[in-house]
């Protein structure tokens, strides 16, 4: 069929909705919900057979519901209604929740049911709750709605009777008492707004959204005080313990452009008083189970080197730190080194908020590149050990071609990968031109970065970007990624596949040595870097500010040639 994405940003789960629909031979183009008009537009150019909405802030207009189905996906179960759907989940508790497909009415989220799914509600925050267990449910009542409307046959049960609208969940809800609130109470209210909005708090004469919340297992303190800082994040003492917060986001003034999310360190600067770092070993944090971004745990054969940055986003400290624990894990007598196998993002390569807040973003830009491509180079010249990348999240541009540097990628089966830059004003680098060519072919990776369109993991299987596609819930992802790995260093094959490791890459190299391609392209990253009217500057600056584009990107929708649309194929690849 013809179908119409009508979503209020391009997020991880219009991303899914997006790939996973043309992976299963629809034609899928996108309209931002910028405006009504806009949407009126899409929906006369592009004639959809049909409308789905995984994602939309705002009202679809009454007379495209009126003229054409318009699926609305709520992530709340049959009968709720409401804005803040997973904020009220989290904040009471709720260990099952669950997502509706509904038909476009007058009242919102008060159309009948054309699908739902359930799912469980771990202990996470609320943007890694919604990039899995929600993601998931989503994507099957989608294609079980797509289906039924298909068929023609089906009719929606209506929710009359059920349910009632909850409003909007307020920062007066949210706010933290710290001189009464339990740690698990000033966790939940923290995991209840990760990302957004984040929960308003004072701090050090300001006012800070806090964005994230980890327990920490022995640091103690006067309720409210600030006790320590660990890998950018400060530790902040409860009346009965103490949490973590990696990030803040200082609250807009009057005529300023809009504050964003920094590394809690960062973003207070000099306000911050002399406290101690409190480092944790990546193995320690693994044994002492106290929160660490860099984890590291052995058993037998198998080293799993995991870590886990807000947003996917890995600065250059992060990458130093995280090339520093690569190199001591490679150090232990292992045959498999899992790189990730986390539920949550793999990564997104360099961190632009970061770069867009230092004093010259420029120099930092070229800092922070080269710190990846030096993580990237590690996993590439690794030939003792076989290397698993496995990506139980999202992994975009850097990071795509971070897991693409292992032996084999494993991924989790609702992961989304965008590998490519072009939609930054980038080039790329991380030695995509080696890696991306080598995993797809020539052609196939010169079309992935044209199109810049994100791939679903079993798309990514077939075209040979993803080894192995594990079909599992996200709580259980690092499970099954170990019981994978054992599995392969006890094969008798992978101490001969470590054996033609080194005479592999000595080949490679005798054909064009990775040197060769780092130079290539961090000539053309560091052209864009120092260049003040390249695009990546204004894009970069519109993305970590969340500017609002002015039309949907031409490469979301479907083509329009000599007055005939034309349609796009049915699946990368396929």
């Amino acid at each position: 069929m013809r179908i119409l994405l009508v979503a209020s940003a391009f997020n991880s789960l219009t991303q899914r909705v997006h790939a996973e629909l043309r992976d299963r031979g629809h034609a899928v183009a996108v309209e931002l919900a910028l405006s009504d008009g806009h949407v009126r537009s899409a929906v006369r150019r592009f004639e959809p057979e049909l409308i789905v909405a995984p994602m939309l802030r705002t009202a679809v207009p009454r007379d495209i519901w009126s003229a054409h189905t318009c699926l609305i996906v709520h992530p709340g179960p049959v009968g709720d209604r409401g804005p803040s759907s997973l904020d009220w989940a989290i904040h009471e508790g709720a260990t099952r929740w669950g997502v509706t497909v509904l038909q476009a009415d007058e009242e919102m989220d008060a159309g009948d049911v054309w699908a739902s799914a359930g799912l469980p509600v771990p202990r996470t925050g609320k943007s890694d709750l919604y990039r899995n267990e929600v993601s998931d449910a989503a994507l099957t009542a989608v294609l079980l709605a797509v289906d039924r409307f298909a068929s023609g046959t089906y009719t929606p049960r209506p929710q009359r009777g059920t349910g009632a609208a909850r409003p909007y969940f307020r920062q007066e809800l949210r706010r933290i008492d710290w001189r009464s609130d339990p740690t698990e109470t000033v966790l939940r209210k923290l995991r209840a707004a990760d990302s957004n909005p984040g929960v308003l708090d004072e701090l050090l004469g300001g006012e800070w959204f806090l964005h994230g919340g980890h327990p920490e297992d022995r640091l103690r303190g006067r309720p409210g005080e600030l006790l320590a800082t660990r890998a950018g994040a400060v530790c902040r003492a409860t009346t009965d313990g103490a949490v973590w917060i990696p990030e803040l986001r200082r609250r807009r003034r009057l005529g300023e452009p809009a504050p964003f999310r920094l590394p809690a360190v960062v973003a207070l600067g000099d306000r911050l008083p002399p406290l101690p770092e409190d480092p944790v070993p990546p193995a320690e944090a693994a044994r002492r189970g106290t929160w660490a971004d860099i984890r590291y745990e052995e058993t037998g054969a198998v080293g799993q080197l995991s870590f886990s940055f807000p947003g996917g986003a890995m600065s250059t400290t992060q990458c130093g730190r995280l090339l520093e624990a690569y190199r001591a894990a490679c150090s232990r007598p292992t045959a498999v080194l899992v790189l990730g196998g986390g539920r949550d993002f793999f990564s997104n390569g360099i961190h632009l908020n970061v770069i867009e807040a230092a004093a010259d973003p420029a120099e930092e830009s070229w800092a922070n590149i080269n710190a990846m491509n030096d993580l990237v180079e590690a996993v590439l010249t690794t030939t003792d050990r076989l290397v698993v990348a496995a990506v139980g999240g999202n992994a975009a541009a850097g990071g795509a071609m971070l897991a693409l540097a292992a032996d084999e990628v494993w991924c989790r089966a609702g992961s989304v990968l965008n590998p490519h830059y072009r939609l930054m004003g980038l080039s790329g680098s991380e030695y995509w031109t080696r890696t991306l060519p080598r995993r797809a072919g020539p052609e196939t990776a010169e079309r992935l970065v044209r199109e810049a369109l994100p791939l679903g993991a079993e798309a990514a299987e077939r075209l040979g970007l993803v080894d192995r596609t594990i079909a599992c819930a996200p709580q259980d992802f690092r499970d099954e990624v170990a019981r994978l790995a054992a599995h392969m260093a006890s094969s008798a094959a992978v101490q001969v596949r470590i054996a033609r490791k080194k005479p592999s890459l000595e080949r490679e190299e005798a054909v064009r040595p990775l040197a060769a391609h780092r130079r290539v392209e961090l000539a053309a990253m560091r052209s864009i870097f120092f260049d003040p009217d390249a695009p990546y500057h204004s894009l970069r600056r519109a993305f970590v500010r969340k500017e609002p584009p002015a039309r949907t990107p031409p490469h979301l929708g479907i083509p329009v040639r000599g007055g005939r649309t034309v349609l796009p194929p049915a699946g990368i690849g396929a």
